[in-house]
């Protein structure tokens, strides 16, 4: 059964606070260093295979834009996966998005992140 439950950000798991916290500021280095080394990022429907093809990712993934992230959501799908949702305002086309970052975990580090749109 899935449970969908809003959590603060304390109640979300270690690794996925930390990958944000990184994130966040643009340290792909330290971002990168909580994903397994086989994972998978999938952002806007391109996929990234490899910690080293997912930091390369992390580093240059909206560089030519400036931004501020805020946290406006999150939840629990089970033990093994979270969708944190996040609003970014910045000097990309549009101005506005709301994006879910959808994480699966394995043996503490992230196996899986998929970055989409939040539905309306």
């Amino acid at each position: 059964m899935t449970q969908h439950t809003d959590s603060p950000s304390d109640l979300l798991p270690t690794i996925v606070r930390e990958f944000f916290a990184a994130h966040v500021v643009r340290d792909a280095d330290t971002a990168s260093s909580f994903l397994a080394e086989d994972a998978v990022v999938v952002d806007q429907g391109e996929t990234f295979r490899g910690r080293e093809k997912a930091h390369a990712f992390l580093r240059d993934a909206g560089a030519e834009f400036e931004y501020t992230t805020e946290r406006i959501g999150a939840h629990r799908v089970d033990d093994t996966h979270w969708v944190v949702t996040v609003r970014l305002k910045g000097t990309f086309p549009g101005g506005v998005a709301e994006l879910d970052y959808r994480f699966a975990l394995r043996d503490d580090l992230i196996a899986e992140l998929v970055i989409a749109n939040h539905p309306a």
